[in-house]
């Protein structure tokens, strides 16, 4: 069957997931009691001053928290899911004989980057990564030490593709992109799988960690991811799309990060995208396959942003508070938990009894230089 978004199904990613299960840890659920408190108390009115919800009534939701920690993935990140199915499938399509003599190539700022370069050396394929010269020296060094030859360039997706054409037009490599891409979103959707089967099982036992007590169907309310170029969320979405789980993303705002927001209130896909945002997995487009499950109301709810301040308060709190190692792009979905009054009024209004939200904690692809400076 050709792969296209009408095969975009909860049963692809079903079929995904018995693939690379040989290949990719089960990442654990955690839940913690001091930020669901934190998350159904009200702002405070010195944290609406300077915002656009500055003189309102906060709102206050009642919220419980599973985190579905890919900070403890292989590679530090859920991108391992996405590298190890699509290759794993190109393997099948085209033969391993044929793979391993043209190689695969891909550009990312890192987190696609380690995974891809890990897939390959596991499976014994030669791996191109084009990274930009910004990109974190932790993300470059271990892409490098799995073995990849690393080509640096520009830091915005043109500049990125620009070189992966040049290296293309050299060896012939296979083209795996890191968000834009059937079997990569598969691949990440995984983790939607997992997180719903996990928050099952565990509000079977201890109904008590569930807003609805010993009335918990076993069935998230929500579930909320960041949105770089949207394999994540598109992959969850579709995992989740026969449910009545509804799913969100979160972006970075800083210097026009919210792409994906933004183009969903004008109704057509942003194309590129130029941010420094301390968020550096999300400074990336949405892509258009990930953009047409992203853009289907039926598939994901909305998207919501944050500011800087607020993606640096929500890293602290996850450091100091629940002792897990996160980089700053994936605690974006919890900061709109925490902080953004149009989210956090919709889950008051929709839910007077509230709502158990997954939320997907990305990578923890940092360094204690990198934290040490963030918070300097």
């Amino acid at each position: 069957m050709a792969k296209t978004i009408h095969t975009l199904t909860p049963s692809a990613i079903a079929t995904a997931h018995a693939l690379i299960k040989p290949y990719i840890h089960t990442t654990p659920l955690l839940t913690n009691t001091t930020l669901n408190n934190l998350a159904s108390t009200p702002q405070s009115a010195d944290s609406l001053h300077g915002t656009e919800w500055e003189g309102q009534t906060p709102s206050n939701p009642t919220i419980r928290f599973f985190f579905k920690c890919e900070n403890y993935q292989r590679i530090g990140a859920f991108k391992a899911r996405g590298a190890f199915h699509a290759l794993l499938r190109l393997i099948e399509e085209e033969g391993e004989e044929v793979v391993r003599g043209r190689g695969v190539i891909t550009h990312s700022s890192g987190n696609h980057a380690q995974a891809l370069a890990l897939a390959a050396q596991t499976l014994h394929i030669p791996a191109y990564v084009v990274m930009p010269r910004i990109s974190t020296v932790s993300k470059i060094s271990g892409t490098k030490g799995y073995g990849a030859e690393v080509i640096f360039s520009g830091s915005t997706s043109t500049e990125r593709e620009a070189v992966v054409a040049e290296v293309q037009a050299k060896t012939n490599a296979f083209l795996i992109p890191p968000y834009d891409h059937f079997d990569i979103i598969c691949g990440q959707g995984t983790t939607g799988l997992e997180m719903q089967g996990q928050y099952a099982a565990l509000v079977a036992e201890k109904p008590g960690l569930s807003v609805h007590g010993p009335r918990a169907e076993g069935q998230l309310d929500a579930v909320i991811t960041p949105v770089g170029g949207g394999g994540l969320n598109a992959g969850v979405a579709t995992f989740f799309s026969d449910e009545s789980t509804k799913v969100f993303g979160a972006e970075p705002s800083f210097e026009g990060g919210d792409d994906c927001r933004r183009g969903l209130l004008a109704g057509e896909r942003v194309q590129a995208v130029k941010t420094l945002t301390i968020a550096d997995g999300l400074r990336t487009p949405v892509g258009v396959l990930n953009w047409e499950v992203i853009s289907d109301g039926n598939k994901v709810a909305g998207v919501f942003a944050v500011t800087e301040a607020q993606i640096k308060a929500t890293m602290r709190l996850v450091l100091e508070r629940m002792k897990v190692v996160v980089e700053p792009s994936a605690v974006v979905g919890l900061a709109v938990c925490l902080f953004n009054e149009d989210f956090r009024r919709m889950v008051e209004k929709e839910a007077p009894d509230g709502w158990d939200i997954g939320v997907v904690f990305s990578g923890g692809n940092t360094t204690v230089e990198a934290i040490g400076k963030l918070f300097a």
